[in-house]
């Protein structure tokens, strides 16, 4: 049987595409989940791997589909052949069903985990240049430092609760628990 994984990361991303393209390719039965390749709870997935069987085929619209780690990849793959099952990726034409298939699989496998790895490298450059720059990332902060002062001063003299202090500034009240334990630290 051909089996079917369809996979997206966000919830505002669809998995039409491939499930369409897994229905052409002959696939019975098809699993579909919103969750980063790089994770591994994945329930969906692990679903699947419990119910293949010999002779069944894993079939994926894209490898990275199923996992943007190599090792992932590696573990899949061995759970699969625990399974006397075969994979079979559709736009990079891999099916392990062959001894040739397999060979390619850990190729381009490899070659994903590559790529992850240049993306986080550049983005770990980018985030550094910025913050050399001057700029940091994140929200900004609820509280202008004035009101933050001002919450510090009302709580540390009793004039405020904290919880007070969080309905006056229009903030939850764990946002003054952090200030404040920021504030006891120094």
């Amino acid at each position: 049987m051909l089996i079917g994984y369809a996979r997206v990361s966000t919830e505002d991303q669809d998995t039409a595409v491939q499930v369409k393209a897994l229905k052409a390719a002959g696939c019975e039965r098809i699993f579909r989940e919103k969750a980063s390749g790089g994770r591994w709870d994945r329930p969906e997935l692990h679903r699947l791997l419990a119910q293949l069987r010999k002779p069944d085929v894993l079939v994926v619209w894209k490898l990275d589909r199923l996992s943007r780690s190599l090792r992932d990849v590696l573990t899949i793959m061995d759970r699969l052949a625990e399974a006397k099952a075969g994979f079979r990726s559709l736009t990079e034409a891999i099916d392990t069903t062959t001894p040739a298939g397999r060979m390619m699989m850990q190729m381009v496998g490899a070659f994903a985990e590559f790529e992850r790895a240049m993306l986080k490298e550049r983005t770990r450059a980018g985030l550094d240049a910025a913050r050399q720059e001057g700029r940091i990332g994140g929200r900004r902060p609820k509280l202008s430092p004035q009101q933050q002062t001002e919450i510090r001063r009302m709580v540390s003299e009793g004039a405020k609760t904290a919880a007070d202090a969080a309905r006056l500034f229009k903030v939850h009240p764990a946002t003054v628990s952090r200030l404040l334990m920021g504030a006891a630290a120094k």
